[in-house]
């Protein structure tokens, strides 16, 4: 299995959803983008998901994501391909910023189903086929939580930009039907969205061309090598990679309060601020002792 030969445009391998920064005053920290940007490329990923679930979308203004997305650019200098997720509550606003994205200059545009309300089959594919046929971009589904309908959710891919996905679940046996029957059609991308089973998903060869995800932030050279090493088939060394990256997640998503995953980003030396509220910042006793624990893994390097 190679990855580069099952994609197009250059579209495979690790990709950080990047943590969308945030300073002392609670704005956008964008010299912390330039960081993380530098600090993934360094260590081999060869994108960045931006303002998706982790980016923390539900939490940020349209304007603030349009910075977001500027800067991620301009630090990135086309060394690496930027996608934008552009989902919201309302289709028209999607919509509008997924023209606003394509103007910016990002590689690809994605969107969660509508969350919350109308998110039935109909509803979805009427806002994803407005958002996609927005722009000229090619389009990512993301699916996130949802079951896999292989012979329902292939009209996704009737859509003339919807060319990927980004599927974060773990039923990889209907991922596989609906690629199977996709791969008949047209050709599409798949990226893994569940982190501790990135490896999995690479050994179906076929299905998955790489992996996206909020703990490539933190440890991004072990999500790297997974990619690299399941492309030369050398399984039982990514195994290593992928069993230290797992000991990371577990401690990660101990907690539902996400501030303690963007404090995992001070071991590597890049304070990305909390989460906005509902979420609760941590105290500096919470924020310590987690740390503590943390380092103790030895996994998260300083840049």
């Amino acid at each position: 299995m190679k990855l580069k030969e099952k994609c197009f445009n250059g579209m495979s391998g690790a990709y950080a959803a990047m943590f969308t920064p945030i300073d002392a005053h609670n704005r956008i920290n964008e010299e912390a983008i330039d960081e993380i940007v530098e600090f993934g490329i360094a260590n081999g990923l060869t994108g960045f998901y931006l303002t998706g679930s982790t980016g923390g979308w539900f939490l940020l203004t349209p304007e603030e994501r349009k910075t977001v997305w500027k800067r991620a650019v301009k630090a990135a200098k086309g060394r690496c391909k930027l996608i934008a997720h552009v989902g919201s509550t309302s289709t028209d606003e999607s919509v509008a910023l997924a023209k606003a994205a394509a103007d910016i200059g990002v590689d690809w545009l994605s969107s969660v189903a509508p969350p919350v309300f109308c998110n039935n089959f109909n509803r979805t594919f009427e806002h994803y086929r407005k958002v996609s046929e927005a722009t000229d971009l090619p389009f990512m589904a993301y699916s996130i939580g949802a079951e896999l309908v292989p012979e329902r959710d292939i009209r996704f891919f009737d859509l003339r930009n919807v060319k990927g996905i980004k599927y974060t679940g773990r039923d990889y046996y209907a991922a596989q039907a609906l690629k199977r029957d996709l791969d008949k059609r047209k050709e599409t991308i798949w990226f893994a969205g569940c982190d501790e089973q990135l490896l999995c998903g690479l050994a179906l060869d076929g299905l998955f061309s790489g992996g996206i995800g909020t703990t490539y932030n933190i440890i991004p050279k072990h999500f790297a090598k997974i990619c690299e090493l399941a492309a030369k088939n050398d399984f039982r060394a990514a195994a290593k990679w992928q069993d230290e990256a797992n000991q990371v997640v577990r401690l990660m998503i101990e907690s539902d309060n996400w501030s303690y995953r963007k404090a995992m980003m001070k071991l590597v030396g890049i304070d990305v601020g909390p989460y906005r509220e509902p979420f609760e910042k941590l105290t500096p006793a919470q924020e310590k002792a987690f740390l503590k624990r943390v380092a103790a893994l030895g996994i998260i390097k300083h840049r």
